[in-house]
């Protein structure tokens, strides 16, 4: 013991160990990669280990081999329970990749979970019901919480669920959502309680430690849950044998020990949100006194620099406010509302306190959110984020705040290059049966027509993809026509971001158009700043789709036609009036056979065109006959139903076309 004692004190044997786990880690992650065991089929049975049920949609989790993840659409409420065995009929299929650039990735997520097929369910069969003596305890607290009004708030706190919670959204822009994310600040507190209530037990860290493994078990089994319990473990191991291992040293422990279980750890945000912003605090000890108000001024700075890698990775944006934000949330929430979340949870007769409590926290979330400072910054490497850490522990560790000065530079410098870069680039964004193309220029950006899908908002991605070239704005929005597919999602950008201008066609204004204009946008029936972009909006038909508007973009010599979802009376019109040769074509209405004229298309004689339609549409665009037209003239075309996003990346006279995902990129002069 004293040997290994000994050993355990050699500082350097835990970053040594650290970098020989990252290698295994990207050894085992890139050349073992692992694949499916399942075989398609319509059929599945299994067990249920976790069931959501919002807007008349179930959200089955089902494990057999391996885990599938159902969805089922009903107004009825199923009875069924988690750790019942059911047989579920209707279509397994695989996860798409995202088709927009910088945006979330659902495939690769579920497969770092090992969960590599969705479920179409359309029947739901109960084989047996639930013996498990560990999901009887977690349908008890789902049953329970579900009987409070705020049932969101007690399932957040208690088991990670936060279907029901609201607010979400506006605790993630405040920066504060980490609250309810199951990690260290619960565990600390829960095992606070427990060892208060076990203090003359002799053998009290035992019980404890079996809690802690029995409530991972009723949990959602969080990356950052399990960190937490393993380094508590770990720290009481360390305090029971005397080891005298430094707490950073712990921590680096826990981190080898959970990756060597499960490499994939490393994509987990939660995970990585936890330890960084653990070993910034611990690394950081030294700074704090007795006085609570300057600790916790002290915390909340340094759990925004250690997380603001994270936070720009899946956001690029940050609310420099949230330093304010945690001061103000933090101890409402660790002090008062989660302790009493799990008082209320067993003597509900203090529901009533409880409630009054929430609304209070999310009175003061409401008021935080009026005012905040966000900054955007674009997506950025691995390496410059490795060396925001270093020079973050330069500060730390030699008391010298003018690497946080370069840091700060870093930031500048980053945040610059957009606006200086004079690329022209543009994305014929995959929007689905819709249409949406994104234009940047230095600091200008203009988006034309938004896309759009009854009850579903599909601009997220859109915003997202924006915030990560470095923008916050569109200077204008131009919206071809009153159609749904192509400006339903306007108002959501509107309010999500800000738009400078917007220009709508000039045929009758529709209902889409008069709900856009109660937002009051600045509209515009010109437009000219450092694009050269001819914008051709007199066109008014019998409908919206013969009023759309066509603009003629000019990159160098490259000139780029938008058509909206002209028909061919109107590109026959345009041709006669403004008739030119053109480099790329954005076809008209999605491939449909009342627009690209052979005629149109043989004059203007584009080498590529783009065409912008949905996977499995009702309409069967495009039509076969312009796809007959686009191959007679021998003109390449592009879909996005097949290829994703489509871009161009303009520079000089020159321009390389990517598909994302990445099928292949090709060089164009």
């Amino acid at each position: 013991m004293i040997r290994l004692k000994t050993i355990l004190q050699y500082k350097y044997i835990y970053y040594i160990s650290l970098i020989l786990t990252m290698l295994l880690v990207f050894l085992r992650i890139n050349y073992f990669k692992i694949e499916s065991k399942l075989v398609p089929s319509n059929t599945f049975e299994g067990t249920i280990t976790n069931i959501k049920y919002k807007n008349q949609k179930y959200t089955i989790h089902i494990k057999n081999i391996e885990e599938v993840i159902g969805y089922y659409q009903s107004e009825d409420i199923l009875n069924i329970k988690i750790g019942d065995k059911v047989k579920i009929e209707g279509t397994m299929y695989e996860p798409m990749n995202n088709t927009i650039p910088n945006t979330f990735n659902y495939r690769k997520y579920l497969s770092n979970q090992k969960i590599f097929y969705l479920f179409k369910i359309k029947n739901i069969k109960l084989i047996s019901k639930n013996k498990n003596i560990i999901y009887n305890i977690k349908n008890f607290i789902i049953d329970r919480s579900n009987t409070y009004k705020q049932k969101g708030y007690l399932k957040a706190f208690i088991i990670g669920d936060k279907t029901d919670l609201e607010d979400y959204l506006l605790f993630q822009e405040n920066g504060v959502s980490h609250l309810f994310a199951l990690s260290g600040m619960h565990i600390g507190l829960l095992t606070l309680i427990l060892n208060h209530i076990l203090k003359r037990i002799k053998n009290k860290n035992i019980i404890i430690i079996s809690f802690l493994i029995i409530y991972l078990l009723i949990t959602n089994n969080s990356a950052s849950l399990i960190r937490s319990i393993l380094f508590f473990i770990t720290l009481a191991l360390n305090k029971k044998y005397d080891l005298e291992i430094e707490t950073k040293n712990i921590l680096i422990i826990t981190i080898i020990i959970l990756l060597i279980y499960n490499p994939f750890y490393i994509y987990d945000y939660g995970f990585l949100y936890s330890i960084l912003v653990t070993y910034g605090l611990i690394i950081s000890t030294k700074y704090y006194h007795k006085n609570y108000i300057y600790n916790l001024i002290i915390t909340s700075l340094v759990a925004f620099l250690f997380s603001l890698p994270i936070t720009v990775s899946l956001n690029y944006e940050i609310n420099l406010l949230s330093i304010i934000n945690n001061l103000i949330i933090v101890p409402l929430i660790s002090l008062i509302i989660y302790p009493l979340s799990i008082i209320v949870f067993i003597f509900k007769f203090l529901e009533p306190l409880f409630n009054n409590m929430v609304f209070i926290l999310e009175k003061v979330n409401s008021i935080l959110s009026i005012i905040s400072l966000k900054i955007i910054i674009p997506k950025t490497n691995i390496f410059i984020v490795l060396i925001y850490y270093l020079l973050l522990l330069l500060v730390i560790k030699t008391n010298n705040f003018k690497y946080i000065l370069l840091n700060l530079l870093i930031i500048i410098i980053i945040k610059t290059i957009p606006l200086i870069n004079n690329n022209t680039n543009i994305f014929f964004l995959d929007v689905g049966q819709g249409d949406s193309t994104l234009i940047t220029h230095q600091n200008e950006v203009i988006l034309i027509d938004t896309g759009g899908v009854l009850n579903k908002t599909i601009s997220q991605n859109t915003i997202k993809l924006i915030k990560s070239l470095g923008y916050n704005h569109i200077d204008l929005m131009l919206l071809t026509h009153g159609d749904q597919d192509h400006m339903l999602d306007a108002k959501y950008i509107i309010k999500n971001i800000i738009v400078k201008n917007v220009m709508i066609n000039n045929n009758e204004i529709n209902e889409l158009e008069k709900n856009l204009l109660k937002m009051n946008p600045h509209l515009v029936k010109k437009y000219h700043k450092k694009l050269n972009i001819s914008i051709y909006n007199n066109y008014i038909g019998d409908d919206e789709n013969s009023s759309s508007i066509i603009c003629l973009l000019r990159v160098g010599k490259h000139k780029l036609l938008f058509l909206g979802d002209a028909d061919k009376e109107e590109e026959i019109k345009y041709l006669k009036e403004h008739g030119d040769k053109i480099n790329i074509i954005k076809l008209a209405h999605h491939g449909s056979k009342t627009s690209s004229g052979y005629d149109f298309l043989k004059t203007i004689s584009p080498q590529n065109a783009i065409i912008s339609s949905g996977r499995n549409n009702l309409y069967h665009h495009p039509n076969k006959e312009t796809i007959d037209t686009l191959e007679k003239l021998n003109i390449k075309y592009y879909n996005t139903q097949n290829c994703g996003t489509i871009y161009y990346k303009f520079r000089l006279n020159n321009y390389k076309i990517s598909l994302f995902p990445p099928y292949n990129n090709i060089y164009t002069n």
